[in-house]
């Protein structure tokens, strides 16, 4: 688990204007909230924060942010983050406050490990339905994903959240029986995309017809 220690400045300015010479100063707003405290707005390095979400714990690394010429520091996780649609740089970011003695509720991403029966040799089809898991767990023990082994998955076959099996402290949050993969025939591939080419000739009928 990632515990990087990173010195932010409170914001004081806000609006457009202060965004915009926030920016130009390298650093980019966000906020920190949680365990039923005032929220403070923060600015902060996204290069800083690109490397977090860069190392194995990903989103969900827990770092220490210390306020900048205090002795503030605090356990955080990424909640949320923003970002440009045209060149997908920072724009903001969400810190949520953990305490490190209390379990948290988190996305983590699936990874599925080997390669299914079904595909290899069974001409199937695989459908990675769900991509995250929502466990809930201490701070400390967050796994960066949770691997999923398909080797054995024929066709027909599919792998349920229950079918799962997480590590110690680590419980699944949602619906159990929800289809994390499976792998289907291309029979059933075929008939699913049949109608949709059937299509035009039914309204070249239809035209026909209205003519009459």
């Amino acid at each position: 688990m990632s515990q990087e220690v990173l010195i932010v400045p409170k914001r004081e300015a806000f609006g457009k204007a202060a965004i915009r010479d926030l920016k130009k100063s390298g650093m980019i707003p966000a906020v920190v909230y949680g365990l039923n405290e005032p929220p403070v707005a923060i600015a902060i390095s996204p290069k800083a924060v690109a490397r977090v979400i860069a190392s194995d714990a990903g989103m969900n690394s827990v770092v220490f942010l210390q306020r900048e010429g205090t002795d503030i520091k605090r356990h955080v996780i990424i909640k949320d983050l923003q970002r440009d649609p045209i060149t997908g740089r920072l724009r903001h970011i969400d810190f949520m406050r953990v305490d490190m003695t209390h379990k948290v509720r988190v996305k983590v991403p699936v990874r599925l490990t080997g390669t299914s029966i079904g595909v290899k040799s069974q001409g199937g089809i695989l459908d990675f339905a769900h991509r995250e898991i929502e466990i809930e767990c201490l701070p400390s023990i967050i796994p960066a994903h949770i691997d999923v082994d398909i080797t054995t998955l024929a066709v027909g076959d599919s792998i349920r959240f229950e079918q799962i099996t997480l590590m110690p402290n680590v419980v699944f949050i949602g619906d159990a029986h929800q289809t994390v993969c499976s792998v289907r025939g291309k029979a059933a591939e075929e008939e699913t995309a049949a109608p949709a080419a059937a299509e035009p000739e039914v309204a070249k009928k239809g035209k026909k017809e209205d003519k009459k």
